[in-house]
């Protein structure tokens, strides 16, 4: 058996693992490269392998990074099943259909207003491709060893992150790989915490915060600080928010905020972007998910105005008034957000609220690094709007809370592989594990092929 990385090893994005025996091939998590240029480039590369030999696909969690290249690989001739949580499939169906429609638009926006180098611009893929793949979707319960797959067993643990998000155990030639997926936080209000995993003969876990432990501060204070002091002075909060997730949690807090009276009750708190309004939707189907009963539930998300049509969104940079603004996409690299920042970051009155991990070439890890110009829609946009990046808000478990799931196993797995996160952050936490627990730690190379036995 042989474990391929074909990406996130040495990035954070583009999550790709390939099991291969027997002369079969499954793949762990099918997503989008994002970020710099250099790696937004290979999506549009030949996939390291044939995609019709892949036999089937197996998702950790629905973020565009773990599941958003499904459409491109069934349009070049990907054919099988691809097996996830409940969740994760209900949620995939909003992503990757918002994801092909912002393909098309921006491919259509190049070409209307000739700001890309290729002619015709073409989208990575298309709506149709997404219905395609959306087609190959299959859903599977938590806590269960399934065996969809003649040979091969599957079960998924809850893993925190998201609605949905699994650590996934694939079982296969009496060999247990298991896949952290991205680990969600201990005591987080929405989300349940990761479950415990006892045992693995091999590991592949995510670094994305391996070399650091997020602020402490309680972030219902961090929010009033500077919702306040914007609103004060007459601007307006943008919050650049995953939609899936990130979204939700904002919500869950800012209606926290309003019920204490703690923010003024006449300011307005928008939520513009139509997939975290249908993904409110999704996460209400799946209270079994989740920390909230209904009845809180429906009072929280009640917090926000939901913004559905393009005219209310372009109204929103319109009026003077303070007003908060959640919208995506998280790392500001498309979507309704882009329009906001327009409008709001060349102010000095309002504040840009960043709410989590800022992956290197985004516009929002621009922005945060100092950034006095960003180019959105082919334009240079000044930055004089107060900037803050609450990491605290990450769904992303740190170096402690990472540590701390991996003291549940009762012995060291084989060998454990770190992907997904930056060279300095998943070398510190292989210094970590190899001192504190003493356990074979590998940092993941990109295109590495590991012989598993």
């Amino acid at each position: 058996m042989e474990l391929s990385f074909l990406g996130a090893a040495g990035t954070v994005t583009g999550s790709r693992h390939l099991l291969e025996a027997d002369g079969r091939r499954i793949l762990v998590d099918c997503g989008l490269f994002q970020g710099l240029k250099q790696l937004r480039l290979r999506n549009w590369g030949r996939f390291p392998v044939v995609p019709d030999s892949v036999e089937a696909i197996v998702l950790t969690h629905a973020h565009l990074d773990h599941s958003g290249y499904l459409p491109r690989l069934a349009h070049d001739g990907f054919h099988g099943p691809v097996y996830a949580t409940e969740a994760t499939v209900d949620l995939c169906q909003i992503l990757l259909a918002d994801s092909a429609h912002i393909q098309e638009s921006d491919a259509d926006f190049a070409n209307r207003h000739n700001v890309s180098k290729h002619s015709p611009a073409l989208p990575l893929y298309t709506v149709k491709d997404a219905d395609r793949a959306m087609g190959r979707l299959r859903k599977l319960s938590f806590d269960k060893l399934h065996e969809p797959l003649d040979g091969i067993g599957m079960r998924f643990h809850r893993a925190g992150h998201i609605l949905g998000a699994s650590i996934v155990e694939i079982h296969w030639k009496e060999c247990n790989i298991v896949f952290s997926g991205d680990l969600g936080r201990y005591n987080d209000p929405l989300m349940t915490d990761p479950a415990i995993v006892k045992n693995a003969d091999y590991l592949v876990l995510e670094s994305t915060y391996g070399d650091r432990r997020h602020d402490q501060e309680n972030p219902e204070n961090r929010l009033e600080e500077i919702i306040r002091r914007t609103a004060t002075r007459g601007g307006t909060v943008v919050i650049p928010a995953f939609a899936v997730g990130r979204a939700q949690l904002l919500l869950w807090y800012l209606y926290r905020l309003k019920q204490q009276g703690r923010l003024p009750a006449n300011l307005p708190i928008y939520l513009d972007s139509p997939m975290s309004v249908n993904a409110v939707d999704i996460y209400r189907g799946h209270l079994e998910d989740l920390r909230l009963n209904e009845a809180d539930y429906a009072t929280a998300f009640n917090v926000a105005h939901y913004v559905r049509d393009v005219e209310e969104s372009k109204a929103l940079d319109t009026t003077p008034m303070p007003k908060v603004i959640i919208s995506a996409s998280g790392m500001a690299t498309g979507g309704r957000v882009l329009h906001h920042l327009k409008r709001y970051a060349p102010d000095p009155r309002s504040s840009i609220l960043f709410a989590g991990f800022q992956a290197a070439g985004t516009r929002g890890a621009k922005m945060l690094h100092g950034a006095e110009t960003v180019k959105i829609h082919g334009e240079y946009i000044p930055v004089r709007a107060e900037l803050h990046n609450l990491s605290m808000l990450s769904a992303h478990a740190d170096s402690d809370e990472i540590m701390r799931w991996l003291g549940n196993f009762k012995k060291p797995p084989k060998e454990t592989f770190l992907v997904h996160g930056e060279p300095e952050a998943a070398d510190t936490l292989r210094l970590r594990i190899k001192d504190e627990l003493g356990w074979s730690c590998h940092v993941a190379s990109d295109l590495e092929k590991v012989q598993l036995y």
